[in-house]
């Protein structure tokens, strides 16, 4: 195999984006589903003195469940605009709501990971999955639209004269 040789830096670091956007997709999917399964399992060790939320408390267990469906959706890039966008809107009312009560900034008030998750989780709903995701496979898969013919297109369209 011939490896592929990049004229650029640039070159280099735009052929590596597709790969280092799903990456990133991933990474930040599995970490978050991985602090739902925390919550509403009761594994990796739990939440704060062991063991899980109690079924339907709010907010907690409600955010649980956004953190493991919304996380495992955007690991495996299915609905991932959808999902990543509701992901950031729980961080950012998590750090609203909990953390900045306590102090103004995150670093004073222990809200670091809402307000990285919830830039992380903005910046996949606006990039989308990338092109290694369930929405890209699926979406190749659908038949797609009968392509118009440009001769029927131009004899269907009324000419003036």
């Amino acid at each position: 195999m011939s490896a592929r040789i990049h004229a650029t830096p640039e070159q280099a670091v735009e052929a590596a984006r597709p790969i280092v956007l799903t990456a990133f997709r991933a990474v930040v999917g599995l970490l978050f589903a991985c602090h739902g399964a925390t919550s509403v399992f009761g594994v990796l060790g739990g939440t704060k003195g062991g063991g899980s939320l109690p079924l339907g408390q709010w907010p907690g267990w409600w955010a649980a469940l956004i953190q493991l469906a919304g996380g495992s959706l955007v690991l495996l890039g299915a609905g991932t605009r959808y999902a990543a966008l509701l992901c950031s809107g729980s961080m950012a009312y998590a750090y609203f709501t909990v953390h900045q009560e306590h102090a103004l900034l995150p670093l004073q008030n222990g809200g670091e990971p809402s307000v990285m998750f919830c830039w992380a989780f903005l910046a996949i709903a606006v990039l989308g999955s990338g092109p290694y995701s369930l929405d890209r496979l699926l979406s190749t898969r659908q038949p797609r639209a009968a392509a118009v013919d440009p001769v029927e297109a131009t004899a269907a369209q009324p000419t003036t004269g």
